[in-house]
């Protein structure tokens, strides 16, 4: 079974296109009748709140969705009208994923090159474990708290089909799961707080990543 997964794993990597992407909910409005994963997404967030009422989550935006939206939205004293645009997405705290925040990303991935990789380490003078550099990132880049450990942090993002910029992609070193993290750049590379060269890039698509590779994730 193993090595089925790390077989589609590596599949799933030699098959990524840089550019593209499953976009984060909260990109687009949604509207009664549309079909598309974000729906699904925001029926996952309404259901956590309290709101969603169906038995399971799908990607059709029906009478269940629109209700659900319709009592959220005048449970916040929004405008009632069961769409899930920006104003409710932003009562939901979900933020469209802006260009702008992407690069604020990549520029602060950038920014901490060198930086010695240090077990526990927190801060640039200290120096950064994996996800201690991805918590400085994020939090330096777009505000956004990230859980501590790596499995935290996978265990708390939404999936992604393919890794975006801004992404965070994980890595199953030991065998046993998530082990370590980047961040997606573009292009196939990725930054991260390696234990031999500290904060640097690599190439996700080489044999040595590719084949520890177990999936992307999105924060924003």
């Amino acid at each position: 079974m193993k090595k089925l997964i790390a077989g589609l794993a590596l599949a799933g990597v030699m098959a990524f296109n840089p550019v593209t992407g499953h976009a984060a909910v909260g990109d687009q409005t949604l509207e009664p009748g549309t079909t598309h994963q974000d729906v699904q997404e925001l029926q996952e967030i309404l259901d956590k709140k309290g709101y969603f009422s169906y038995s399971k989550t799908t990607t059709y935006y029906g009478d269940y969705t629109t209700d659900a939206v319709k009592k959220f939205q005048k449970a916040k004293g929004i405008t009632v009208d069961g769409i899930a645009g920006d104003e409710t997405f932003k009562a939901l705290g979900v933020d469209k994923k802006s260009e702008s925040n992407d690069s604020d990303i990549v520029e602060v991935a950038k920014k901490y090159e060198g930086t010695k990789y240090t077990w526990g380490g927190e801060t640039a003078e200290e120096g950064f474990d994996c996800s201690g550099y991805l918590n400085q990132v994020f939090d330096e880049a777009v505000n956004i708290d990230l859980p501590r450990t790596v499995d935290d942090i996978y265990a708390e993002g939404t999936s992604v089909d393919q890794p975006s910029v801004g992404d965070i992609v994980f890595f199953n070193l030991e065998g046993d799961g998530p082990s370590h993290a980047g961040v997606y750049v573009g292009n196939g590379e990725f930054w991260h707080a390696s234990s031999s060269n500290g904060v640097t890039s690599d190439d996700i698509n080489s044999s040595y990543w590719s084949d520890k590779y177990i999936g992307a994730k999105s924060y924003e």
